[in-house]
């Protein structure tokens, strides 16, 4: 592609990303909504924990819509802890209060499948966990396959009927971090029809140079509290405070936009224009240092435009993939 210069990409930029449907397909702001100092009609402050989206910033950066992920803690395999267990009825009573997609594990294993970050323990997709693939399938569910191993990836590319999608992921060529998906899952997504939502969490977007004072608070922090979602209520805000003033002594420091974009452009090279998208991961760890939170989304626009982008792939890209993807697991419903 041939770049175009900075002052034409700025102008171009901004009237591509205002007249198309902006999605992003993972955001874990819900984890704030608790605390009775959020609140998504106003301006809210990352730096005292008020998260990085709100409506207000989501208009100041031309972001349309947000898939909000309920987010539950991975304890023990108890009907409390866990959001479907081994009841595949829950998954026809989600879809009937709004959830539109559900992604299979988090950073352990469960009865559905193994986690990429996690031991093996199914060899991939278990018999359950092809049952719940199934029972998606029918209700009309998609099927999401990010933090999930290799192998239950293409365990669910066997079995599913319609397309997947992978909310909040990257390209392993680009980071090579195993929550990324290497150029063989890129192949043959492309010939199922998946799509690829490129996480903004720097760990998998770049590798960076050690940082030893925050790796040594940050490993401090997680020997004082290695499971914050059981705590109680008072004591779980302290340690999420103390989480906070990490940051602020010690900056992480971040991917930039472009960074992100090398993503896109090696899934646009392996697997094709159709099957990539945006998931920033907000709240849950993604920011990069100039798309931070909601406010400043058109600086991915601007970047893909500058790197010779059509406003028919960049529509693609922010939500066109994601949007086929959707219709075509709801028309396939029984």
């Amino acid at each position: 592609m041939k770049t175009i210069p900075p002052e034409i990409a700025d102008r171009k930029s901004a009237k591509i990303h205002e007249s198309i449907l902006t999605i992003d397909s993972h955001a874990d702001t819900p984890l704030l909504l608790a605390r009775s100092s959020n609140d998504l009609g106003r301006r809210n402050r990352p730096d005292s924990r008020g998260g990085k989206v709100d409506f207000i910033r989501m208009k100041e950066g031309g972001l349309d819509a947000i898939f909000m992920a309920a987010y539950v803690e991975q304890q023990e395999r108890t009907p409390s802890g866990y959001a479907i267990g081994t009841d595949l009825s829950l998954i026809r009573d989600y879809f009937s209060r709004g959830v539109r997609y559900i992604t299979l594990c988090h950073m352990k294993n469960n009865d559905i499948c193994d986690s990429v970050n996690d031991s093996t323990e199914h060899g991939g997709l278990s018999d359950f966990g092809k049952d719940v693939v199934r029972e998606m399938n029918r209700v009309g569910m998609m099927i999401d396959v990010s933090h999930i191993s290799d192998q239950a990836f293409f365990d669910i590319l066997k079995i599913s009927r319609v397309p997947i999608i992978a909310s909040h992921s990257g390209a392993r060529a680009v980071c090579d971090n195993p929550r990324n998906l290497n150029d063989a899952m890129l192949k043959a997504l492309a010939k199922n029809g998946v799509v690829v939502q490129i996480n903004f969490y720097t760990e998998y977007v770049k590798m960076l140079e050690p940082y030893a004072e925050r790796d040594s608070a940050l490993k401090i922090y997680k020997e004082k509290y290695p499971n914050v979602g059981a705590l109680p209520p008072e004591e779980r805000e302290k340690a999420f405070d103390e989480r906070n003033a990490i940051d602020i002594q010690f900056p992480p420091r971040l991917a930039s936009v472009s960074d992100l974009v090398d993503h896109i452009d090696h899934v646009v090279k392996v697997a094709g224009i159709d099957h990539v998208g945006i998931g920033t991961d907000f709240d849950g760890g993604g920011g990069l240092r100039d798309c931070f939170d909601g406010s400043q989304m058109g600086n991915v626009t601007r970047e893909l435009v500058r790197r010779g982008y059509s406003k028919k792939d960049i529509e693609k890209i922010w939500s066109g993939n994601l949007m086929r993807v959707w219709k075509k697991v709801l028309s396939a419903a029984e």
